[in-house]
């Protein structure tokens, strides 16, 4: 990728970035909240992008990274009632360190064996939630009180309960994923994880240590799950063990592939899209999920390679 197509990406996430940044001062509070919560899923699936995008790796488990972030931010300020953005940094911190302890484990399996070791993993987190209840609140999941979601910021005092506090926090975090990825993508590590993804033996031959840059990028996709998750956590005040499900983990694959794996902006266009659907259609028929199904079918036929991934290969060459 030449310097100008460097540029051209990065005005065009400023440009994005902006769009998204006015939208708070235009929209209804309805919408400015729905969106709150797009931006959080889509640092969601930057992260996971990062993994399957970037590396070619697809995890069945990611779930259990949002979780820990969400766990490890909320239960430390149900419990112990540690501020929020200490709290945020151990939602983190759990997801990084649970990160290199799977990672370390299953990235040396072959790649069908790596999607069944980070499910059966995902699964032992779902269950520890469950296990724990007495801590986490199992399916009932547990509710952050509202002194817990306030907190000083440099002297100025905020709540999470306030819809402006919880955007500009939610882009501010979509802001600095997308600033990780565009700098990942843009170094050599991200030549190298490519290169992976093309050919890990070939990679390998030339004299790269892969598993150490496989690990790497696991620890990026993992911590900023995490840091999704943290942020979830906090900013709607709600735990609950349905996240560390495999249905986010699904979720999250979904959002990848019909943005674009291997996109910058993918993620958030595949967030905005479903989201976007779920919440329209569940309005007009309780089989909206039926529905949803069959316009993903008819993407996915129009667009294999996802949205932004499809418009790069047939007409704009230049997106990363």
């Amino acid at each position: 990728m030449t310097s100008s197509d460097i540029r051209r990406n990065l005005i065009l996430l400023v440009l994005v970035m902006a769009a998204l940044f006015l939208l708070q001062f235009v929209l209804p509070q309805y919408y400015v909240l729905t969106i709150t919560r797009m931006m959080v899923l889509a640092v969601f699936a930057v992260g996971y992008n990062m993994l399957l995008g970037y590396v070619g790796l697809l995890s069945l488990g990611h779930a259990i990274f949002f979780a820990a972030g969400l766990y490890g931010a909320g239960l430390a300020t149900y419990h112990l009632g540690i501020s929020v953005p200490v709290a945020f940094l151990i939602g983190i911190a759990a997801a990084l360190v649970l990160a290199f302890a799977i990672g370390w484990v299953a990235l040396p399996t072959m790649r069908i064996s790596f999607m069944i070791v980070t499910l059966m993993f995902s699964q032992v987190g779902f269950l520890a939630t469950l296990y724990f209840a007495a801590y986490t609140g199992g399916q009932d999941g547990l509710s952050l009180p509202q002194a817990a979601r306030q907190f000083s910021f440099f002297g100025v005092d905020l709540s999470l309960a306030n819809d402006a506090v919880r955007f500009n926090i939610a882009y501010l975090l979509l802001l600095a994923a997308l600033a990780i990825s565009f700098a990942v993508l843009v170094s050599r590590r991200g030549r190298i994880f490519t290169a992976i993804r093309e050919n890990e033996g070939r990679t390998e031959m030339l004299g790269f240590n892969t598993f150490a840059a496989k690990l790497e990028a696991f620890l990026y996709s993992g911590g900023i799950a995490g840091a999704a998750g943290a942020a979830y956590g906090l900013l709607f005040g709600y735990m609950g063990s349905t996240f560390a499900s495999i249905q986010y983990s699904i979720e999250v694959l979904l959002f990848t592939l019909l943005g674009g794996a291997g996109t910058l902006l993918g993620p958030l266009i595949g967030v905005a899209l479903m989201m976007a659907l779920i919440d329209q259609l569940s309005e007009l028929t309780s089989a909206y999920l039926l529905v949803i199904g069959v316009v993903l079918i008819a993407l996915v036929l129009w667009f294999p390679k996802g949205i932004l991934g499809s418009i790069r290969e047939r007409w704009v060459k230049w997106l990363m």
